[in-house]
């Protein structure tokens, strides 16, 4: 017999199998004999009072003994000889997007123009060590995408658009730890996303795809209004493509925008990376002077305020994290958030970020008065690319601030939210090194006022957040794509351009690794019945 049960318990109790087994024992009246197995279903921390419970889901096998299986594997078989996709981008959106396509009997050939997840390592070493980026091989392009080296947070409020649970299991099947079945807010750590990353490379390549590295795409093959293929230098692929270019593909939307194909300017938020100590949030989150103890998780924060008329809110929080540079070309300052698997750091951080919609460059003078980047070109406006050149004038200008290098802007917060100069930095995480600037001085009135003014608010609502112990680090930009790519509700395809299917973060469908994987299932489904009826 199999029975579930939901329990609230402590969370030394929840710390293990045996103890959880003894709870049901006594609190649940099961026989010592005949409780042969327990399996933890849902996993999630009560921290709103004193006492910390944690509520779990949990199947007891009476008599009985387990699957041997703790996830549902999907069979990939080997797709040699069948009809041919493109995939561009091997980030989740195109990886999830090439395994489905397999399972559907289409053979993907995937493209990706930076380097495989262990030689884009190096490059990543090479920013913090000589203060320079590579604009093929950084923290935003390379296989794995931006989600590969930013903490792998699993977790999606997205439910409508696809199974959730079908990108947690191929996780698993492909090494990921059966715990992200579980846990409320699942990660995957970056140091455990390179080898499960290169496992679904791997399956692949195994039944008849094809991972090209270091290839990046120059253009579309189109005939008449259908897409028949890509050009990556002297190399063409024949085939629909699925787009999946990531959100920081910034000659991608310039190539689209000047090629005619309809594209449209996409609302953002913009702000910095607020770094604490770890033990401050935990003391603050579990309320108690201990912090976190033995048996519970470095503390996680969500906050969103709104402040005259603009969402403000927390983004992206990496407890037990650190802040990376996260630039994908030259003349850039940008920040994010990642952290291992144990979140053992001793700082945590979160993007604080402000909503902008494309309409407010128009309204406030404040957003455009930032110097140009050297490859900014101004379009009008109301430019499908305008919110793209906000990006880079914004990173352009942290990146003066921390005299042309990779050192980044930053202040104390409590000297932000009161207009003062942070004369001394505390210690930080972020490996090229930061630099006192005032911050409220020279970023724009409506990021910098509305920020002060929410952390504020969050500071009351938050006995000991707003402190000089934390550090703001700028600037994080790159919350999601600046561009949507147009397509098509029903078929996702290009709204003009059949066989084109616009794909994940990159493409404005999709906000993190898991919607950004569901995404990617979603046009592989469509591109298989497209053709299907071609034939």
């Amino acid at each position: 017999m199999i029975q579930e049960y939901q329990i609230r318990v402590l969370p030394e109790q929840a710390a293990s199998e045996q103890a959880i087994r003894r709870y049901l024992i006594e609190e649940k009246g099961m026989d010592t004999l005949n409780l042969t197995a327990v399996r933890v279903l849902k996993r999630s921390i009560d921290a709103r009072q004193r006492t910390i419970y944690v509520n779990l889901t949990v199947r007891a096998y009476v008599n009985e003994l387990p699957a041997d299986d703790e996830y549902v594997t999907t069979d990939y078989p080997n797709v040699e000889g069948k009809p041919q996709a493109i995939v561009v981008g091997a980030g989740p959106g195109g990886l999830f997007a090439a395994l489905r396509l397999i399972e559907l009997g289409i053979r993907p050939v995937v493209v990706e123009r930076g380097k495989n997840v262990h030689d884009r390592r190096k490059d990543i070493a090479l920013i913090s060590r000589e203060q320079t980026v590579d604009p093929e091989s950084n923290f935003s392009f390379g296989e794995g995408g931006a989600g590969a080296f930013s903490d792998g947070k699993l977790y999606t409020r997205s439910k409508k658009r696809g199974s959730v649970e079908k990108i947690l299991n191929v996780f698993c099947q492909h090494g990921a730890s059966t715990s992200i079945l579980s846990d409320a807010h699942p990660h995957l750590g970056t140091d455990k996303l390179p080898s499960i990353i290169e496992a679904m490379r791997n399956t692949i390549i195994r039944c008849g795809g094809e991972v090209h590295f270091e290839t990046r795409m120059d253009s579309l093959i189109i005939s008449g209004n259908k897409v028949e293929g890509i050009v990556c230098g002297d190399k063409v692929f024949h085939g629909p493509v699925i787009l999946a270019t990531g959100h920081s593909a910034r000659d991608v939307y310039r190539y689209l925008h000047a090629s005619g194909i309809e594209i449209e300017a996409k609302d953002i938020a913009v702000g910095v990376r607020l770094e604490h100590p770890s033990e401050l949030i935990d003391q603050i989150q579990y309320h108690r002077r201990e912090g976190r103890g033995q048996y519970l998780p470095a503390a996680e924060y969500s906050f969103v305020t709104q402040v005259e008329g603009r969402g403000v809110y927390s983004f992206c929080m990496c407890p037990g994290g650190t802040v990376v540079p996260a630039a994908s070309g030259l003349d850039q300052i940008v920040v994010n958030g990642m952290s291992n698997s144990a979140r053992n750091s001793p700082w945590s951080n979160s993007g604080m970020v402000v909503e902008l919609h494309a309409e407010d460059l128009a309204s406030d003078p404040s957003l455009m008065s930032l110097p140009p980047a050297p490859s900014n070109q101004l379009s009008s406006l109301d430019s499908p690319l305008a919110m793209l050149e906000f990006q880079e004038r914004l990173e352009y200008a942290a990146f003066l601030q921390g005299n042309r290098r990779q050192t980044a802007p930053a202040q104390r917060m409590a000297h932000f939210v009161n207009g003062k100069m942070s004369y001394d930095m505390p210690r930080t995480s972020y490996t090229p090194g930061v630099i006192s600037t005032p911050m409220h001085f020279w970023m724009p009135d409506f990021v910098s006022q509305r920020l002060q003014k929410a952390f504020k608010h969050f500071g009351k609502t938050c006995h000991g957040f707003l402190t000089n112990e934390a550090l703001m680090i700028g600037v994080e930009t790159r919350t999601s794509s600046p561009v949507r790519i147009l397509r098509d509700r029903d078929t996702l395809q290009h709204v003009r351009l059949q066989g084109l299917f616009p794909c994940g973060e990159g493409a404005g469908y999709a906000g993190g690794i898991v919607s950004a994987g569901v995404d990617g299932e979603r046009c592989a489904e469509m591109l298989a019945s497209f053709v299907n009826n071609a034939f």
